[in-house]
């Protein structure tokens, strides 16, 4: 097995797409005519984005379908950079809420949070 993608379910997907392009410099691979589905390149596992009313169509239990409904919770997407600090300007400057601005773990990686409209969090780190 290998990771693939990571579908980010959101209320606008061109909008999505264009903020995330904005504010970390992500180039989009694929976009859907009918604007529900799109795909950012981020090297060896793609990043997409489908609309929220799309998913659900996916399913037919009441349990995932309800998650379409409620914020984003217990997961980030984590995006390593050589800068940090360029990544929290430009990203906040795109109009990404700021989190938790740049600082050095002890363990020495430089680590931000950012969130974006769709309320999914965003850590910039440097690579390990």
């Amino acid at each position: 097995m290998k990771l693939g993608y990571t579908i980010l379910y959101v209320d606008d997907v061109p909008a999505s797409v264009e903020a995330w392009e904005a504010a970390f410099g992500l180039e989009r691979s694929f976009v859907h005519e009918s604007g529900v589905y799109a795909e950012l390149s981020t090297g060896d596992t793609t990043l997409s984005f489908a609309g929220r009313e799309f998913g659900k169509t996916h399913f037919t239990d009441e349990r995932t379908i309800g998650m379409f409904d409620q914020a984003p919770a217990r997961f980030e997407i984590g995006l390593v950079t050589e800068d940090v600090d360029a990544a929290w300007t430009k990203a906040t400057g795109a109009g990404m809420e700021a989190v938790v601005p740049p600082q050095v773990k002890p363990w020495g990686q430089t680590v931000a949070w950012v969130r974006d409209a769709d309320g999914i969090l965003i850590e910039l780190a440097t690579p390990m």
